[in-house]
């Protein structure tokens, strides 16, 4: 007969046939996120809450649901965010007042490896968002979004999912987009 064989001291323990299997946390959708930014754009003691300066944006930071960040935001008239995307992150955007364009573009860019890309024709995509209604987009979305009023401040609410890990800002001439920054969540929060 045989001795009976020890554990390792490496060796994990092994749960028995019969207990619960740990689901992974779920992630929030789009969806969810745009649910998030069209209710809290339509809460004005939330919208009141964000400070609106005449020369440059502002923000304050909320959570969202699920461990998701978001945003108040604020927009001076003929201000503008640039061309840049979010990473791994996928989100959503609501206009609580005055109206946002975003422009952007219908095709994902490689998620590292380049500097500068020529983009095909007929990529680009417009949209303008008054109050109470938003958009969704999921990861590695290219956009830019301007309040293009010459004298309306404009407010709006933007979630996003996981919390971002960076954003890329570029620039574009014509059909060239060029990487110019990587920022990390020490350079806005």
């Amino acid at each position: 007969m045989s001795a009976p064989l020890a554990p390792s001291a490496s060796a994990a323990p092994l749960a028995p046939p019969h207990a619960p299997v740990r689901a992974a946390a779920p992630s929030v959708t789009a969806a969810e996120l745009l649910a998030f930014a069209l209710r809290t754009a339509a809460d004005p003691a939330v919208v009141d809450s964000l400070p609106l300066d005449p020369e440059g944006r502002t923000w304050i930071r909320l959570d969202g649901p699920g461990g998701s960040e978001a945003w108040v935001i604020g927009w001076p008239p003929g201000t503008g965010t640039g061309w840049h995307d979010h990473a791994e992150s996928q989100g959503a955007f609501a206009t609580a007042r005055g109206r946002l364009t975003e422009h952007s573009l219908a095709v994902r860019l490689p998620s590292e490896g380049w500097r500068s890309l020529e983009l095909a024709p007929d990529l680009d995509r417009s949209r303008s968002l008054g109050p109470g209604t938003g958009r969704a987009f999921g990861e590695h979305h290219v956009h830019e979004v301007l309040n293009d009023s010459p004298t309306e401040h404009a407010v709006s609410v933007h979630a996003y999912y996981p919390p971002l890990p960076l954003i890329r800002r570029f620039s574009r001439t014509g059909q060239v987009l060029t990487l110019e920054q990587v920022e990390r969540p020490a350079d806005w929060q």
